[in-house]
């Protein structure tokens, strides 16, 4: 696996740049090259680490879930609302970025690190007729035929409730978002229009925040939270 010069890492990773001379870079996978490597947050923003000697003895031991699955990789690169925990210590997190797109992230408790928001990417049609929903993250579970491209999921990551689904909020008109990339990260409100593009270019969607503010993003960077109100208050997330 091929390093990362500090000099030249994200600035989203927030890392010091006079340090070593390296880190280790993101593998591939359902995020990004600019998804933060799980090695990093373990050692230059959480500490739990001094250095990459002690982040591989971490996970070597299976200290690490992320998602709900044990991870002993310090190159899987983590983004917004993946949930990371550690069962021995009973501390656990869940991922977001600041209004700058840096990685931070929010103590969270025991029962809340048992669910996950996910955004649909689409759906298909596999054998027996039976719809497909394949989410952003990479992972894919047999669904409803409702579920459409950009809902977001609620849905369950340990033991036997792993992708049953808790809460359902379509990408529609009305409904609650989160901005996550852009100039406008991190703001939300409610989806008040859709502006739908005849080209191959992302739809605009015009947003109203709570003082009644209106501002405009493209469709790619809003994440639905909520019906009425966001979900990300389970988390201690005012949004």
């Amino acid at each position: 696996m091929t390093r990362t010069k500090r000099m030249t890492a994200p600035d989203a990773w927030q890392l010091a740049r006079k340090e070593s001379k390296y880190v280790v870079s993101t593998a591939s996978g359902p995020h990004d090259g600019s998804a933060l490597p799980l090695g990093v947050w373990l050692r230059d923003h959480m500490q739990f680490a001094s250095n990459t000697k002690e982040v591989r003895k971490i996970l070597h031991e299976r200290q690490v879930v992320l998602n709900g699955h044990i991870v002993t990789d310090e190159h899987i690169g983590i983004d917004v609302f993946d949930i990371i925990s550690f069962p021995a210590i009973d501390k656990h997190y869940m991922i977001l970025v600041d209004e700058k797109g840096r990685h931070n992230q929010y103590e969270i408790s025991a029962d809340a690190a048992k669910v996950q928001l996910v955004k649909v990417a689409n759906k298909t049609t596999i054998k027996g007729g039976k719809t497909q929903v394949n989410l952003t993250s990479g992972a894919n579970f047999i669904g409803e035929e409702s579920y459409k491209g950009k809902d977001s999921l609620v849905i369950g990551i340990t033991g036997d409730d792993r992708f049953a689904i808790q809460q359902h909020f379509p990408f529609a008109v009305g409904n609650m978002v989160i901005i996550i990339g852009g100039q406008h990260t991190m703001r939300s409100g409610k989806l008040v229009e859709i502006l739908h593009q005849d080209t191959s270019l992302s739809n605009h969607v015009i947003i109203e925040d709570a003082n009644g503010n209106k501002f405009e993003t493209i469709d790619d960077y809003v994440y639905m939270i909520g019906t009425t109100e966001s979900f990300l208050k389970t988390w201690g997330v005012e949004a």
